[in-house]
């Protein structure tokens, strides 16, 4: 099989196209024939030495998600069929034309998604639908969500909207809010110098109940600003930084929760229970038109390199897709 390899840590540079041994799947797993996958954040910094992959996963193939149709079926592997067409969440090795999976960290792609479409699903959905419900938001609350323009940002709004929240969302550039309205947006706001919370708080005097924190850095300390009494604050994305500077006894009067969430390094059982939460409560949204995915630009599994240069300069809007 082809698959795209990191050579050595660096530049976009450094993707090259090898062949590889064809995997075969294992006790519970199916192999699926990868119709395309899409690049997310992690492997950037994994392409760079920064992230390496979990144990037991390719050392070198970066690839967090897949979509394509189950070829090969392993012992007791049952709920799946030869050609069925599958998506799903991987450690690590999507930058390729197969891959093995516990076939439980798979579902089944909605009927008539193309496979570009199903490969722009899982890390954005799977993620921003795990830290909504950690952050055990309801129906009538107001959710902030910054980078609302990324895979996850854009997965956010429209599960916001979907599940009867009010949504505000951040975004660099005005174009990208005009776009995220058209997903449920209901305020857009562009930061001044990384300054948030006063904006925010112009809408929302008494500020928002939760916050998906995809930037990080000193970001933080203005969600405490804006954040309600007994707010919730999930760190999900660290593009601004690791370390940031927080008033902590504003933390202690607003009696907020800020905690963070990661789901590459998960234990499979975990992975296996966000996707089956994911399968029950999201897919159906797909079908129904309440959700969608959304696809910034699809380009050759060879253009590897071009799609995390593309990634690096932030213009994209949704998520970058590579077709096998």
């Amino acid at each position: 099989m082809r698959a795209i390899v990191i050579t050595k840590p660096g530049g976009p540079d450094v993707l090259a196209v090898v062949d590889r041994p064809t995997p075969e799947p294992a006790r519970g797993e199916v192999r699926v024939r990868v119709r395309a996958t899409a690049v997310n954040r992690a492997d950037l910094l994994q392409r760079m030495g920064a992230y390496p992959a979990p144990a037991g996963e390719p050392v070198d193939i970066p690839g967090l998600e897949v979509a394509g149709e189950v070829d090969a079926l392993g012992p007791d592997a049952t709920r799946f069929a030869i050609g069925d067409r599958v998506m799903g969440l991987v450690g690590g090795g999507g930058y390729a034309e197969a891959i093995v999976s516990h076939e439980r960290a798979l579902a089944r792609i909605p009927e008539g998604m193309t496979f570009e479409d199903a490969a722009a699903i899982p890390e954005a959905f799977v993620t921003a639908h795990d830290a909504m419900r950690q952050a055990d938001v309801r129906g009538g609350e107001t959710l902030l969500v910054h980078a609302v323009g990324s895979g996850v940002g854009t997965a956010a709004c429209q599960l916001g909207r979907a599940f009867g929240l009010r949504v505000l969302g951040t975004a660099r550039t005005p174009d990208k809010l005009a776009r995220a309205r058209d997903l449920g947006l209901d305020v857009g706001i562009v930061p001044d110098g990384g300054k948030f919370a006063d904006l925010v708080k112009r809408t929302d005097p008494d500020g928002v109940h939760a916050i998906l924190e995809l930037v990080g850095g000193g970001y933080v300390d203005e969600d405490l600003r804006c954040v309600q009494l007994l707010g919730r604050i999930v760190l999900v994305g660290l593009m601004a930084g690791v370390r940031a500077e927080l008033d902590l006894g504003l933390l202690l009067r607003r009696r907020a929760r800020v905690f963070g969430t990661v789901l590459r390094a998960r234990p499979l059982e975990e992975k296996i229970a966000a996707m089956r939460a994911f399968e029950t409560s999201v897919v159906p949204l797909f079908a129904r038109g309440l959700v969608r995915p959304v696809v910034d630009v699809v380009l050759p599994l060879a253009e590897a390199a071009q799609a995390h240069a593309r990634m690096a300069s932030n213009v994209g809007f949704g998520k970058i897709v590579l077709r096998t």
